[in-house]
């Protein structure tokens, strides 16, 4: 099936000739490159030349470093894990790369897209001008015609059916600074209707972890997971997914002799690597997770004096753990009892231990209720908060991380303020705008068949639209969305349309459109797709490589990337565009007031000034540029496992590499960033930290707060709340404020300045003494084992939607239809309804879905690329060798991969294998281009077509959503595989 389109054999002589020539003393890798002839000129030549047979170079340039040799780092624009790229520039043209040997992250190695990376600015695939549909045709368009036309049909969609009648995607792949514009940008357009890729990959891990310890994100990093000695991997795949994370684990496994426990439906490339592998039903991840806490309870394997300490409500876990015995486990997940205890008591007992996860964990309608689960079963056994231990959620994209930090996402503002009053009040004070201006550029919403009204303010302070159902808000009748209007307009950036489920009825909303706008380095699938004749523009967006800006990486680490060369082709940055676009619709002014502007560029170093002067929730705010480009240029002082740097060194002494947030306090203070999130070993001043008191003091009469435990040298020697001036007054604190702290207070909380907290005093006066005092500015409380706000407060397992089994659904129904996000989720009356059609009859295959090392995300970036594309030239679909001998099907033969909705199908290739069990499908998400047997290629502007072509997994999935988050179901849906 994978066959190689060029051939050709390594000639014997030519690796003799390159061993005769080196030297017998020790080469460095320019002077080996040299003598080997595999220049960068050679690279850069490589195009024409078959893989196997190398020659050396005619031009180009070398790679040898010399005095027209520019350096210059960037950070890879793929996964989450933050590789370091060094990038040799001549000239301005991009001549030479290396995987950064002084990053305490990659440590001189790439993965096969980091190393093919150089490819993403120089590929004559990408667009090079605007682009206007005009009849089903394509017509390059000037930049100036572009924001004009756009700019006047956005106004005249505005004016008839309101603000929130257009959509804004953004993107993971943004700079937090682009990912602070956009959410900025819309709040000013008036509307909440704006989100990102974390929509599709982990809002549920957002949800999730901050409802059960406070921050929503990776408690520790790759590098720490080299202290565990027992790792589990649930849910992830990360030996395709994000290599260079793989090298943490091994050697963590390899150093520590540690357990490594794969859990999986599939048997991966990281299961292979595993000390234990269990195979699990997909869909069963709380019967498993519980399934183990049984175990661990009825063995008293539990941790109980951190239970006592730093947990809320245990008891009420083993209430609902208690009807997981072995048998009903193995009834529903496929588990046995035995197998789930041996890594039960090697996760309670064999410590430190961390659980790893990433979107097999996720991407389910109880994708909350899992990460949740997960997050219990380190909180009984007490592995949170130490070195080695805690959840290590491995996220997709470059920067995931940092876009939902900083706003993309329908449910807050940037840093995770609520879209509350105090919320929109502080940003309005940062951005330095009127608070009723503000909310005067939200719609208001009429009442209308049975729907309320909703004012400005309700309105401005209601969650938008999820990204998983945007083309809902396009089909459904009006009278099922809540707000003034459908969706009108799509505004795209750095997103893939072939990466939601239900692509048949995503295509029926993008012709309804009245406007869609597709901002990228490639057309994507959103232009692809037979769906528009008019009203359609490409706008040629520069990749992160060819801007300056900084990423955020899962382990919550900051790097700032600097542009290696300009914007190729007549490309601009993110952060020119929205200009111009600000600009056009009339609020270029207030927005970028306090941000220099040069020649329509925002300056990157002033937008992140201001994320810093706003930042103080999220502990975003010590950040600034001048650390960051310090610690860029002193990578190699970290150390390797703690990612800290020697205190006496003048520039980054004491600082964790990339001052992962929290970073407390004003930039001057030096906080070194908090490398292990909620470490009471450590100082705060240090990066320690505390549980975060964000859910009250009390409930039902048992307190909230921490017990006999805090932080190292806490002044405080229990637990207490979030810090006010006026709990500062009764510690009589506030007399450690300066004069000009205390009047910012003053003047922020106007009658009510005892209500100014450490997330809202811009003097940053309240952390600071926070800080000198040992304590926490959030509080330490208890993390929540029961999260009474949430639908299920403690978790229990939910039927898929289209189940396989069911016999199940009677007694683990899905939730009831409510309505969410603006819109009806019917996934009870879907899921009743295929029960009663016997659905799992017809669809007798589980189908889930997953990455690949060569490709990322929607794949129009990597399937452009010609190396990347040799190496996967197939989209297929990997069926067990039993299922593939029922339906006579042949390794490497085409086949239709059928789903339960709409009729839907797909033409791939079948790879036979018993990766997958019996009954279990997998296909991989990085393929478009091809809709239901027909090839889409001549829909792409000439000349920017991919090289491989595929059909999306996407057309075959199907309706389900989390009722917290709005998550996609895409790893347990149903189908059925015909020869084709």
């Amino acid at each position: 099936m994978l066959t190689k389109r060029k051939s050709g054999e390594a000639s014997r002589s030519k690796h003799q000739a390159v061993a005769a020539g080196l030297a017998a003393g020790v080469l460095d890798r320019r002077a080996f490159l040299r003598k080997s002839g595999l220049t960068a000129g050679a690279l850069a030549a490589a195009g024409s030349i078959q893989l196997g047979a190398v020659r050396k170079a005619e031009a180009a340039g070398s790679s040898a470093v010399g005095p027209e040799t520019v350096i210059k780092k960037n950070i890879c624009t793929h996964c989450s894990v933050g590789c370091t790229v060094t990038a040799e520039v001549v000239n301005g043209v991009w001549v030479g790369q290396e995987p950064s040997w002084a990053s305490p992250i990659n440590r001189g190695t790439h993965c096969a897209k980091g190393a093919a990376i150089r490819e993403l600015v120089s590929s004559d695939r990408r667009l090079k001008y605007p682009m206007k549909l005009v009849g089903g045709q394509w017509q390059r368009i000037s930049w100036d015609q572009a924001i004009d036309e756009i700019g006047d049909k956005l106004l005249q969609i505005r004016e008839k059916w309101g603000s929130d009648s257009v959509y804004w995607l953004g993107s993971a792949k943004y700079t937090n600074e682009a990912a602070y514009l956009l959410r900025k940008f819309g709040a000013f357009w008036g509307t909440n209707n704006v989100d990102h890729q974390a929509r599709i990959c982990h809002s549920t891990t957002v949800a999730g972890v901050a409802n059960t310890w406070g921050y929503g994100a990776q408690t520790n990093s790759y590098n720490d997971i080299r202290n565990a000695k027992t790792m589990i991997i649930m849910g992830g795949n990360p030996a395709e997914a994000h290599p260079i994370s793989m090298q943490h684990v091994l050697s963590g496994k390899e150093i520590n002799r540690a357990n490594l426990i794969v859990i999986d439906p599939r048997f991966t490339r990281t299961a292979a690597h595993a000390t234990d592998y269990v195979r699990i039903r997909s869909g069963t991840d709380i019967p498993v997770a519980w399934g183990m806490l049984w175990h661990i309870f009825q063995n008293g394997w539990e941790d109980k004096e951190f239970i006592r300490q730093r947990v809320y409500a245990m008891d009420d876990v083993r209430k609902e753990v208690a009807k997981w015995t072995p048998e009903e486990v193995e009834r529903v997940s496929g588990v046995p009892g035995e197998q789930l205890r041996r890594i039960a008591e090697k996760f309670a007992k064999e410590k430190p231990a961390t659980m790893i996860w990433c979107m097999g964990n996720t991407q389910h309608t109880v994708g909350t209720a899992n990460v949740r689960a997960l997050c219990i079963l380190c909180l009984a056994t007490g592995n949170v908060g130490k070195p080695g231990t805690g959840a290590n959620i491995f996220r997709g994209h470059t920067n995931v991380q940092g876009a939902t930090d900083l706003g993309l996402d329908v449910t807050t503002l940037p840093l995770y303020y609520g879209l509350v009053e105090g919320g929109w009040r502080h940003w309005a004070r940062v951005w330095e705008v009127d608070y009723a201006w503000l909310q005067s550029r939200f719609d208001e919403v009429p009442a209308t068949a049975g729907r309320k009204a909703r004012s400005r303010k309700e309105n401005m302070e209601t969650p938008g639209i999820t990204s998983t159902r945007w083309f809902d808000s396009v089909n459904l009748p009006p009278e099922q969305i809540d707000q003034r209007s459908p969706t009108r307009a799509m505004m795209i950036s750095g997103h893939g349309g072939n990466t939601v489920t239900r692509l048949p009825e995503a295509l029926e909303g993008l012709n309804k459109l009245d406007l869609m706008v597709v901002a990228d380095p490639h057309p994507t699938t959103f232009a692809a797709l037979d769906a528009r004749q008019d009203n359609t523009y490409l706008l040629p967006i520069c990749t992160s490589l060819e801007m300056d800006g900084c990423r955020t990486a899962s382990n919550r680490s900051l790097q700032w990337g600097e542009q290696i060369v300009k914007p190729a082709f007549e490309s601009k940055n993110d952060y020119e565009f929205l200009y111009l676009l600000s600009k056009k619709l009339g609020f270029a002014d207030p927005m970028f007031k306090n941000i220099k502007v040069e020649n329509n560029v925002p300056l990157a170093e002033d937008i992140l000034r201001e994320i810093n002067r706003g930042g103080w929730s999220t502990g975003y705010c010590g950040q600034s540029p001048e650390r960051l480009k310090a610690h860029m240029r002193n990578q190699q002082k970290f150390d390797l496992v703690t990612l800290r740097a020697p205190k006496d060194d003048p520039e980054v002494g004491g600082d964790y590499y990339g001052l992962p947030w929290p970073c407390w306090g004003k930039p001057e203070i030096r906080h070194p960033g908090s490398a292990i999130l909620y470490n009471t070993a450590l100082h705060v001043k240090e990066g320690g930290g505390t549980f975060r008191a964000r859910f009250g003091t009390e409930r039902n009469g048992e307190t909230l707060l921490a017990e006999d435990s805090y932080s190292n040298g806490s002044d405080l020697t229990d637990g207490y709340p979030e810090f006010t001036l006026g709990v500062f007054k009764k510690l009589g604190w506030d007399k450690d404020l300066t004069a000009d702290e205390l009047a910012t207070i003053l003047k922020i909380g106007g009658d009510k300045p005892d209500t100014v907290s450490w997330a809202t005093d811009l003097s940053g006066g309240i952390q600071r003494v926070c800080l000198e005092r040992g304590v926490s500015p959030f509080g330490n409380g208890k993390a929540r084992a029961n999260a009474w706000n949430l639908p299920d407060p403690v978790p229990v397992h939910r039927e898929p939607i289209y189940s396989p089994r069911p016999d199940l659904v009677a007694k683990y129904p899905t939730r009831p239809d409510e309505r969410q996000f603006r819109m009806p989720n019917i996934g009870f009356s879907v899921q009743k309804s295929a029960v009663e059609r016997n659905v799992a009859r017809d669809f007798p295959i589980i189908l889930t879905s997953g990455r690949l090392v060569e490709y990322e995300g929607g794949g129009e970036e990597t399937r452009s690329n010609p190396w990347l594309a040799e190496l996967q030239q197939d989209m297929f679909v990997e069926i067990n060798t039993g299922d593939a001998a029922e339906r006579g099907i042949k390794d490497g033969q085409w086949v239709w991969v059928t789903g339960a909705e709409n009729n839907s199908k797909t033409k791939v290739k079948a790879l036979v294998t018993d990766r997958v069990g019996k009954g279990v499908a997998f296909m991989p998400f990085h393929f478009s281009g091809w809709y239901q047997g027909k090839d889409m290629r001549d829909y792409y502007p000439k000349g920017t077509d991919p090289v491989v072509l595929g059909e999306s997994v996407n057309t075959v999935t199907t309706y389900g959503f989390d009722p917290v988050t709005g998550m996609q179901e895409t790893k347990a849906t149903l189908c059925q595989i015909r020869a084709a």
